[in-house]
This record gives C-alpha cells, structure tokens and sequence, in this order.
C-alpha cells in the first residue's frame, strides 16, 4: 500500500505533463473517424477544450495553439489566423481594462466603495447589501478579480471591528479566560460580544468561582454560531456580487465579448441560416428575422453592443442581486422576520458604532478628493455615456452622425483612454507658463503606460483570440456543417427546454473549469443548435453566456472564489 500511495504521489504531481502528452494520443482516433478537414479541426478543439479544463498548459497559451496547428494541419493560413487576435471586440475589451488601471491607480474605486458603505449603515443585512452593490458597481467595469481583491481587506477591517478575530471553536474553560481578556483590552478590532461582557461580568460578581454556567455555555455557542454566520455572509457575498456584476455590461466579463466577438465570425453561408425565426415578446411568439448579407451569422449587423446589452442585462443583474442578498442574509446576515422584533444589544450597537467608525477612519486616510480622481472620474463618465449611447437601438446614437457602419465600440473606449496617457494628473496652472523662476518638470499624466503594461491582465486578450480563432477555424473547416448535422435529432426540442438544457448544463460545467474557456466551447455549438431549432441564435447563446458567468458553487472555477475561500480559511486558522 505504501508503494502504490507513493506512486499516486508521483502520478498526481507530474499530472499537467501527463496530461499534455497523452491527451493527443487518446484523441488520435478523432481525426480519421469524421472526414479529413473536419476531423482534424474537432481533434485541435477536442485538445485545447482538456487543456484549458485541466490547465495542463496556462490558460492564455493554450488559446495560441490554433496559432501553430491550424496552418500545420492544413486547417487555415496563418494570416488567417493572426488576425482573430486583434479584433475590435479585443480592443473594446483592452481600452476597459486600461480604463479599470487609471481607476486603481488613483483609487477611485476605493474612495466609491468606501462612501457607499457609509451610506447604507453597518447593521449585518445592510452591510452585506452594500458589500454586494458596491462590488457589483465595481466589476462592472473592473475585472471580477480585481473588485472581490479590493473588497475583501475592507470587509476584514469592518468583520474585526464588529466581532473581533475569527477564531475557532475552543473548551468553554479556555474560551471564558480568553473572553475575560479581550473584555479588558476592548481594543478597536477586539470589540467583546454579547457572552465575553456577560462572562466578564459574572466572573467580577463571583470571584470565586470558576464552573460557566450551562445556560451562559449555550447562549456563547449561539453567539458564536452567529458571529461566525456573519463571517461567511460577508465574505461569500462579496465574490457572488462580483460574478453578478460582471454580467452587467459587454466590458465586465470575458464571456460577453467572446459573444459578441463569435456572433460575428461563426459560420458560413448556409441556406438554412438565410432565415430563422425569432421570439417576440408581447407581440408574436414567432417573426422572421432577416439576415444582413455575407458568408457569417450576422457579418455587419450590430445587434448587440454596450448599449443594447447594458439595457438588457442591467435590469436582470439587479433581479439576480436582489435574489442573491435575499438568500445570503437569511442565512447568514441575520435577517429574519423575528429578528425585526427583537431589541438590539447596548454591545452590538456599541460595536456597529465602531465599524462605522472604521469605515469613516478609511474613508477620510483617502485625503480630499484629487485632481486626478476628478479627471479620471470625468473620463470614466465619458466613457459609460459614449458607449451606451453610441448606438442604443431604441433611438439613434450619436454615430448616426458619421459614415454608417465606420464606428464601433472599439472606436470609442480606445478614443477615451487614449486621452488617459497625456492629461494632467495635477491641475494645470497658467500662472507656469509666465513664471521662469518656476521649476521646469514635466506633469506626470494620468496613466503611465508602464503602469498599464504592469497592470493589465494582458492574458485575457489572448484567450479571448484563441476563442475567436477557434470559431473561424470551425467556419472554414466546415465542422459547423457537420456539428450541425449531428444536432438534427433535436430539430423536435421545444425552444424553452433547450434554454433550460444549456444554461443547467453550462453552469454546471463551469464550476470545473473558467467561464471563459466554457463559453468558447459551447458558443458555436449553440450557434448550430439554434439553426436547427429555427431560433434566434441569441435565444440560446445569451443564456449560456450569462449561466457561465453565475458558477458559485465551487472555488476553482474562477480565481475571485479562490481569494474568497483563501481568505476565510486564513481567519478560520
């Protein structure tokens, strides 16, 4: 038995290269069981989709691959290829990110969290209700990573001056003498409960004795058990708003660019794809739905874009934050309909007074407001209202005003942060230009673009390349036509099954693997799907794009559950 574990060991430890060599292997027999173009195009996706679930090779390196066996394989020519990595999708997404360095940089984002927690008060329910929307807020134009990293010290700060440390459960002797201590030092991030003043208090009365009563013992597990309620409550939320937020708009989530980006490249002219049939809401259950010309899905159509999907998603996002804050509070932030009778505590209110203090102690270490943050505010205004109104379907935007179909999304965001690399971080002053005495240094813009490379996850834009790459290669393969075939015995599925079949199946598959690589998977299987149901392809793929994104349930499918997991382990040890 030794040997065998010691085996294992061994096994488990050299798994990623294992799974790097032998993956090809094992997947050999798919290129000679489809025909030849096809086969080898399903055997390349087969392979990055075991990569990026196992992550034997890193995410964004894995995406290169169709780089190297595309043109090996005889799929497509290089130059082809290259060009799926720098599409106006990747450069909305990449003048988002820039956009989201400027506002780190100069703290903006803290100085938002921070006034909005002011705000809605620090009773449990209220506070985990401001932790969601302003981290919500927050990835809707962060990255989801980003926001949960800059949420969590603040909800530590808070936690510690309402209950104290995070401590594990301990004998009832122990716990009495360490209550007794953390009574005397009432310390700002030691604020004593409820039981540590009683047992402070009884142990004054009776010197003597040394026996808890059983009664004050049963009392100090409950207040322990809601202590450390409100521990999760917090930290959970924090993560979940974040993966909820990021639905919000195009920019806040990869999936929802990769949408935009494969609506655009997926497949090739087909006479089953000249005309499908859409569901109308409130009108018809079925309309046609013309296509606009050229050998893809929607080659030159703009149906979605920051606007159209903003007014879309934005209104689902806070049905779904309600929801979330709902649940988290009744089962850990202590809302309830008998907690609304009950008298709250001299303690509790004493240490709720001590966290609003902290939050306003950190509020006012930011100083007053900058000159930078105000342009950088300004800016990001700029860019929220520009994008939105760009094109918002239900009225004409403001690129009406310029050669039809020039101007996209792409356009905008790059125009805006581009004016982050020359404006003035410190207000100017005319009075320079006619004093000579004055020192002659050059004003340090508002983002250095060695701050941008340092801070922009420049990986993101790789996989979401790959993605598009892997979708072109799927239209000039041909192995859309021949997925497509294969799904001919779903023609009969009722539309509103088959939303509900995708977004179960996609969200369970993302808790084991990044929503990203998830979404590059299926989205041109849905594409295919849809034609064959004789829908609109977004009736299926918007729903599999925003189910990959609500994946709660584990911490590996995305790093921002992995900080929160790794941050409540820390305070439970």
């Amino acid at each position: 038995m030794a040997a065998l574990a010691a085996a294992a060991k061994k096994v488990w430890s050299a798994r990623r290269l294992l799974v790097l060599l032998f993956t090809p292997l094992v997947l050999l027999p798919v290129v000679f069981a489809l025909p030849p173009k096809e086969g080898r195009c399903l055997f390349i996706i087969l392979l990055m989709a075991v990569y990026w679930c196992t992550e034997a090779l890193p995410l964004s390196v894995t995406a290169l691959l169709p780089i190297v066996l595309f043109p090996f394989m005889g799929i497509l020519p290089s130059n082809k290829v290259c060009p799926q990595y720098f599409l106006d999708t990747n450069f909305l997404f990449l003048s988002g990110l820039i956009m989201a360095s400027a506002i780190e940089e100069w703290n903006l984002h803290r100085r938002i969290a921070l006034k909005i927690l002011m705000l809605v008060g620090v009773q449990p329910a209220r506070l985990i209700l401001g932790m969601m929307v302003t981290t919500s807020f927050l990835s809707m134009w962060l990255s989801n990573t980003a926001s949960t990293a800059m949420m969590l010290p603040i909800a530590n700060a808070i936690l510690k001056s309402l209950f104290g440390e995070k401590e594990v459960r301990k004998d009832p002797g122990q716990e009495s003498e360490e209550n007794t201590a953390a009574v005397r030092r009432n310390g700002l991030h030691t604020v004593p409960t409820e039981m540590q003043f009683l047992a402070s208090t009884e142990a004054k009365d009776h010197p003597g004795e040394t026996e808890v009563p059983l009664d004050l013992l049963a009392d100090s597990r409950k207040e322990d058990e809601y202590r450390g309620n409100i521990w999760k409550g917090f930290l959970i939320s924090i993560p979940y708003s974040a993966s909820i937020g990021g639905t919000a708009t195009l920019t806040g989530t990869a999936p929802n660019l990769i949408l935009l980006g494969q609506l655009k490249s997926s497949l090739t002219e087909k006479p089953e794809a000249k005309m499908i049939l859409l569901p109308v809401w409130g009108v018809s259950r079925l309309s046609p739905l013309v296509f606009c010309g050229g050998g893809s899905f929607f080659p030159q159509c703009d149906v979605v874009n920051f606007g159209s999907w903003f007014i879309f998603a934005f209104p689902l996002m806070l049905l779904f934050l309600l929801a979330g804050w709902l649940w988290i509070s009744f089962l850990y932030g202590g809302l309830s309909f008998r907690g609304w009778r009950k008298n709250k505590s001299e303690i509790r209110t004493t240490a709720e007074n001590k966290a609003r203090a902290v939050i306003r102690e950190e509020y006012q270490n930011l100083g007053p407001i900058r000159f930078a943050e105000q342009a950088v505010f300004v800016l990001f205004c700029m860019f929220a209202i520009l994008l939105f109104s760009r094109d918002p379907k239900f009225i004409p935007g403001w690129a009406s005003l310029f050669t039809p179909g020039f101007l996209s999304d792409a356009v905008t965001g790059v125009a805006i942060v581009t004016i982050l690399f020359f404006f003035p971080s410190q207000r100017p002053s005319l009075k320079w230009w006619f004093d000579f005495k004055a020192p002659n240094t050059e004003t340090e813009p508002l983002l250095t673009w060695k701050k941008a490379q340092e801070t922009v996850p420049w990986n993101i834009i790789l996989l979401l390349g790959g993605g598009f790459a892997m979708a072109k290669g799927c239209e000039e393969s041909g192995l859309s036509v021949w997925i497509g075939g294969q799904l001919h015995p779903l023609e009969n599925v009722p539309p509103a099954l088959a939303v509900l079949l995708i977004t179960v199946v996609i969200a369970f598959f993302t808790e084991f693997a990044s929503n990203t690589a998830t979404i590059i998977i299926f989205l041109p299987v849905l594409a295919e799907l849809a034609i064959r149901l004789r829908v609109h392809p977004l009736y299926l793929m918007i729903p599999g794009t925003v189910g990959c994104s609500f994946a709660f349930m584990l911490p590996v499918h995305a790093s921002l559950d992995t900080c929160w997991s790794k941050t409540w382990c820390g305070q439970a040890s």
